[in-house]
């Protein structure tokens, strides 16, 4: 277990190039809707792997910039938390939405709603709370993400896929999971005595030890 809390940021890469591989192998025998949400599970897996691993720093940042701590590599974000945030909640629901195709449009929005507001955070958010040009994060928001929250609502607008329901649905669902499966999860969950810590190069060059 350990080893997965230590890496599900590296296995999400791999799993990244192999569903570009399945999905476009496949590719005939998908429709375009799938086709991009596909793509979206494979952006959240590099957009995560910029976060913590080539740039690195997303946790540090969220704890010192976002939270204050006194505790940066450790509080209140911790690496068990950005696991079970990240892979239970991000992982599954962007798989299920890509399963699912034009089933469940609701839960493809919701998803979406996600990117779009990882997108808002990297560009805005993060950047001004941290007087910074760049964070760890925001060169996959715009190689990746931003391409497929466009063309999300390009196939649903020109196929008319979404109903009523799946606004209804998807747009409070994605607010949902930004605000409270993101954001204060992060602070319902923290603990300052726990012992899983970030190692010191995914902390911000100031906290190093």
């Amino acid at each position: 277990m350990n080893f997965f809390r230590n890496h599900w940021y590296d296995i999400g890469g791999l799993l990244g190039v192999i569903t570009l591989a399945i999905v476009f192998t496949f590719r005939s025998a998908i429709s375009n809707y799938q086709l991009l949400m596909w793509l979206s599970l494979a952006s959240l897996f590099f957009h995560q792997l910029e976060e913590y691993r080539i740039a690195g720093t997303f946790p540090g940042m969220i704890n010192r910039v976002m939270f204050h701590s006194d505790l940066p590599d450790r509080f209140p974000l911790n690496s068990n938390t950005s696991m079970v945030i990240n892979v239970c909640i991000g992982w599954t629901l962007y798989f299920f939405a890509a399963l699912a195709g034009e089933r469940l449009v609701w839960l493809g929005m919701a998803t979406i709603l996600v990117s779009l507001g990882n997108i808002i955070a990297h560009t805005f958010l993060f950047n001004i709370r941290g007087k910074t040009i760049y964070n760890a994060g925001l060169i996959t928001c715009w190689l990746f993400l931003a391409p497929c929250v466009f063309f999300f609502f390009k196939i649903i607008s020109e196929n008319h896929f979404a109903q009523t329901t799946d606004y209804l649905i998807g747009i409070p669902l994605g607010i949902f999971i930004n605000v409270a499966g993101i954001f204060k999860m992060i602070s319902w969950v923290s603990d300052r005595n726990t012992k899983f810590i970030f190692k010191n190069n995914q902390l911000l060059p100031v906290d190093r030890k």
